[in-house]
């Protein structure tokens, strides 16, 4: 029996965090891992924005075309990096439990206050840039592409008073002491699947590598919240530049998930909240997302995507 699971991720220090992340799970299991590393477009093209790099697979597309030719057994991606949609021959087996999953403030500058200095802030996902607008519109949302280390150097620099960052890559990697504010999850809603790892496999993946993945890898709660948020992004048919929100938490034996969208200059935003028990997770993400595209979030699709051509 091959009992050997090779590991694709991006390149990236934090990438590679997650895939050695996984190895250890997977450790005690008796499985050997191999770490593969696969550059995406998403880290070859640093001087533009995501948006307009495309929505779809942004940092997905080639670790997963390993998986379709099998020179690797799973692949490890940020759960919030994933398009609403993979291909066909593609599943998700898993999903670690979730780090928090709110956005932080990140600075030198331990004096920084967010409601009320003018702050240059650098960020690179479309949903952070239109909350920043919606929020703190006295704060220039300035773009900023690279890893984590790069992104650091430049503040470190000077070139931004202050990054805004997902808390569970920061924790990740060490830096959470520069941590000056953590944004409520109430308001500042975190992108789908933010701050849980997901693992990608073929469907003809062996059964008991699947197997060795739900047991050693999945963390149910976390994987019904997700599923809940996926289904919810797949019904406002988005990838993950535009700048839908959405997070699903337990609370007692139901699911709740708020979901939403806002426009890209951070003047309207629609949302919505229900619960169900867990196993109907599909369907809670899709009753959340038909009410916000009936509810105008189908307007503001349209015009971010007329926007999108255009530019």
């Amino acid at each position: 029996m091959n009992k050997l699971i090779r590991i694709g991720t991006r390149g990236s220090k934090l990438a590679l965090w997650q895939a050695e992340h996984i190895a250890g799970l997977i450790k005690p299991s008796g499985y050997r891992t191999e770490i593969v590393p696969i550059e995406t477009r998403g880290d070859k093209i640093l001087d533009v924005s995501i948006s307009k790099i495309g929505s779809k697979g942004v940092f997905t597309e080639e670790i997963e075309a390993g998986l379709l030719n099998g020179t690797i057994d799973i692949a490890v991606h940020s759960a919030k990096d994933l398009a609403s949609e993979i291909p066909d021959e593609l599943e998700l087996v898993a999903f670690t439990e979730r780090e928090q999953a709110n956005d932080v403030i990140v600075s030198y500058r331990k004096d920084i206050n967010l409601a009320k200095d003018k702050l240059k802030i650098g960020t690179s996902a479309t949903r952070r840039v239109a909350f920043l607008k919606h929020f703190y519109p006295h704060v220039e949302a300035a773009t900023i592409r690279g890893n984590l280390q790069t992104r650091f150097a430049k503040l470190e620099a000077g070139e931004y008073d202050a990054l805004l960052l997902a808390y569970a890559g920061v924790y990740r990697m060490g830096f959470e002491h520069l941590i000056v504010e953590k944004i409520e999850t109430s308001y500042f809603v975190p992108a789908v699947g933010q701050g849980s790892i997901a693992i990608e496999c073929h469907k003809k993946l062996s059964f008991d590598k699947k197997e060795i993945l739900e047991r050693w890898v999945n963390h149910p709660e976390t994987e019904h919240c997700i599923r809940a948020e996926r289904a919810f992004l797949r019904t406002l048919q988005g990838g993950c530049s535009i700048p839908a929100f959405g997070y699903a938490h337990t609370e007692g034996n139901m699911i709740t998930l708020k979901g939403g969208i806002i426009s890209l200059d951070g003047q309207q935003i629609v949302k919505a909240k229900h619960s169900a028990p867990p196993a109907d997770f599909k369907a809670l993400g899709e009753r959340v997302g038909d009410e916000v595209l009936i509810n105008g979030g189908s307007t503001i699709l349209s015009d971010i995507k007329s926007y999108a051509s255009t530019t």
